[in-house]
């Protein structure tokens, strides 16, 4: 089984008197994390807020009530949590109420969860992101020099647990994990009345990873307005299928102030919703497959490791262009993503090294990606 990083972590804050929140898009793992850290521990109940009953249980919850459901209980697990109305306020409850009683929650929308339990489990809560497999979770499972070679297969099939544990099948489980969850959350969201338009803004978006993106124009190309395409991207972000990067722009009047690009958290997920599983030696896109891949592991990384770092892409109106900036306890640093490694000895642009003479400059290609991911 793949040792997830959160697992020491989420382990330690156990009986610490704090609920525990774990978000991240279903199937990336979070159940099965949790049955692995308490496969050895007793009186654990376990819920899941897709049940119409469990639904209907907390929405009539009282103290007395909960103390009488949970009985010897130590331990209370909610699956998709974000599915149980007030799911905050009956959190609150048990953590103020049954201090003895660990709360464990799960959620596939970080917009429905976190907006759910913020407000009412201020100081009382510990939050988590999970993701798709890593790129440093799959070095610790085998060695760094069999995952180095497997970069190419994981950029066409990504990092999804089931994917990864059955070779040869990639194909079909992508297929089945997509109709089965991609757009099960965020159809259910409100104000989505155009689930067709959804998935036609979906592959818009896949086609332009790398490249920036103009909400006008993927309007046009949708049949959408672009207030309710930036509002379509900003739920497909919070159900973690996407993320975004915004520009750099901070001494020169010529860098672009309000531009985007947006990624995919998943490359397979995204080269299932194009229609195309082809190797990396047979495709035009190889590049922004690698942007994409290296860009998704570092966010992963940072975010594993409690990183501070900002990020942004940088960009000018003369079109000089660096892929990925970092800047953490101000250090700026700067990287450009070169799938060939022949092309490793390129150099910042003048104009950027001008402006920010402090920050450094890094070319990553597959040949020394474990120095940006690990």
């Amino acid at each position: 089984m793949i040792k997830r990083i959160l697992e020491s972590p989420i382990d330690s804050l156990l009986g610490s008197g704090k609920a525990i929140i774990i978000m991240g898009a279903r199937q990336v793992g979070k159940s099965t994390l949790l049955e692995t850290i308490f496969r050895d521990k007793k009186d654990v109940l376990w819920m899941t807020g897709d049940d119409l009953d469990v639904q209907e249980l907390f929405s009539q919850m009282t103290s007395t009530r909960l103390k009488a459901l949970l009985g010897t209980t130590k331990t209370l697990i909610i699956d998709e949590a974000q599915r149980i109305p007030d799911i905050g306020l009956r959190i609150k409850l048990i953590t103020d109420q049954i201090k003895d009683v660990q709360v464990i929650a799960t959620g596939s929308s970080s917009f429905e969860l976190a907006s759910k339990v913020n407000e009412s489990l201020a100081g009382r809560k510990r939050e988590f992101r999970m993701y798709p497999v890593s790129f440093s979770e799959m070095v610790s499972h085998t060695n760094l020099l069999e995952e180095l070679r497997l970069i190419p297969h994981r950029m066409i099939y990504g990092y999804y647990p089931e994917v990864i544990c059955n070779p040869g099948n990639e194909p079909a489980i992508l297929k089945e994990l997509s109709d089965s969850f991609l757009y099960k959350d965020i159809l259910s969201f409100e104000g989505i009345n155009k689930p067709d338009k959804l998935v036609r803004l979906l592959k818009a978006l896949a086609f332009q990873i790398g490249s920036q993106v103009s909400y006008h124009e993927v309007a046009q190309l949708v049949g959408l307005d672009s207030k309710t395409v930036e509002r379509y991207i900003d739920i497909l972000e919070k159900s973690y299928i996407i993320f975004r990067l915004s520009s750099f722009s901070r001494n020169l009047r010529n860098e672009l102030k309000a531009s985007r690009k947006i990624y995919f958290w998943d490359l397979g997920i995204r080269n299932l919703l194009i229609g195309n599983l082809a190797q990396v030696e047979n495709r035009t896109d190889a590049g922004a497959l690698w942007e994409n891949f290296i860009i998704a592991e570092r966010l992963k990384r940072n975010s594993y490791n409690g990183s501070i770092a900002q990020y942004w892409f940088w960009r000018t109106q003369q079109q000089k262009e660096i892929d990925y900036l970092e800047e953490e306890n101000g250090q700026l640093n700067a990287y450009e993503f070169k799938w060939n490694d022949k092309k490793s000895n390129v150099r910042a642009p003048e104009s950027f090294s001008k402006a920010y003479p402090d920050a450094t400059f890094h070319i990553i290609t597959p040949k020394n990606a474990d120095e940006f991911l690990l």
